[in-house]
């Protein structure tokens, strides 16, 4: 990859370790693709530098500061082989279903699932980009909830009661297919949420098609054309019931994948399942840009530590984010995973 064309992408497991047998081809790859021009120092901007090979870094003959191929990254400081975490993100990227914790530890010959569970948090922690652009054109909008079914519920946005978490959905219609995607957790679906949702994700000027929520019916028409459609009237003129079938279809994929890939998620990190979704959906046609992307190749993003994966609670929160004991979004499996890797044992073995 490193030297070749975007479109030269392994088009299999067995093409992708020929390109990255060891270490050495992995470092390579990341000095073409930070600086594909030669290396220049980052704080004084001089291209003077010599690489001290005992330590894998380079440094600056005129100011003498010293700068690794994976600082800045996904992989700074890790402990872990660049191999591993090549893999990690190859299959992240080119396997339609992902992959879990488990099935990666297996793939690596990893001896902790806690190491491995971190790496995978780690690069999901790579896959937003704070300046992505927001939607725009026509741009289907709905929510649905995470967390498996629920008896003596009443409504499909009944919030009291109710453990499971109401996600945003909002993705661009296209003519012959679906463009980008945006998905959330929100606390509830009312028409100050919802209006929020849309302004942080769609740029004004775009058309939003809903269905006839009530939630809706707030935004301001000076900056959304809004076509809202009700799914009972369309049944009674013999249309096919479903004003958003794009969000929908992207719905039954995201439950689908929760459900076959990672067997539940916890409540406390489906934020960040649903940005690995959102990532993967959104790359799906730029498997190498993704790939380098979850390396944290030309992102100003700092790597995440250890501590906020495991501790993934907004500031100012007091406890644990509650979701169901059982289904999509199963605390349990969460705090079963410290439980058998202490904190001290993952540091230990930890890759960042």
């Amino acid at each position: 990859m490193g030297g070749r064309k975007p479109g030269d992408y392994p088009r299999t497991l067995a093409e992708f370790h020929h390109r990255f047998p060891d270490d050495e081809a992995c470092l390579r790859y990341l000095v073409e693709t930070r600086w594909p021009d030669g290396f220049r120092c980052p704080g004084c901007g001089r291209a003077n530098a010599r690489v001290l090979s005992t330590r894998g870094v380079w440094q600056c003959r005129a100011c003498r500061r010293q700068t690794s191929a994976t600082a800045g990254t996904v992989l700074h400081r890790t402990h872990q082989p660049l191999t591993a975490w090549f893999t990690a993100a190859y299959l992240m990227t080119s396997l339609k279903p992902g992959i879990s914790a488990l099935q990666l530890q297996r793939q690596l010959g990893l001896a902790s699932f806690g190491t491995t569970w971190i790496l995978l948090h780690k690069l999901r922690r790579a896959m937003v980009n704070p300046d992505r652009r927001r939607l725009a054109g026509t741009v289907e909008v709905d929510e649905t909830w995470i967390g498996g079914r629920q008896a003596d519920l009443k409504g499909g946005r009944q919030r009291r009661g109710r453990k499971a978490l109401l996600v945003g959905v909002a993705v661009e219609r296209r003519e012959t297919s679906l463009g980008r995607l945006r998905l959330e957790v929100l606390p509830d679906a009312s028409h100050l949420t919802l209006g929020d949702f849309i302004a942080r994700n769609v740029e004004p000027g775009s058309t939003i098609v809903s269905d006839a929520w009530q939630g809706y019916a707030g935004l301001d028409p000076a900056l959304y054309t809004h076509l809202p459609l009700s799914q009972a009237a369309m049944r009674r003129a013999g249309r096919e019931p479903d004003a958003v079938p794009g969000v929908h279809r992207v719905i039954s994929n995201l439950k689908t994948w929760l459900r076959g890939t990672h067997h539940g998620v916890g409540a406390d990190h489906l934020d960040h399942y649903l940005d690995e979704f959102v990532f993967r959906f959104n790359q799906r046609f730029y498997p190498m840009a993704g790939f380098a992307t979850l390396l944290g190749l030309g992102t100003t993003s700092p790597p995440t530590p250890i501590e906020q994966i495991l501790s993934p609670l907004a500031d100012g929160a007091t406890g644990r984010r509650p979701g169901r004991s059982t289904g999509l979004t199963s605390a349990r499996f969460t705090i079963e995973i410290i439980e058998r890797s202490s904190l001290d044992n993952i540091r230990a073995a930890r890759g960042d």
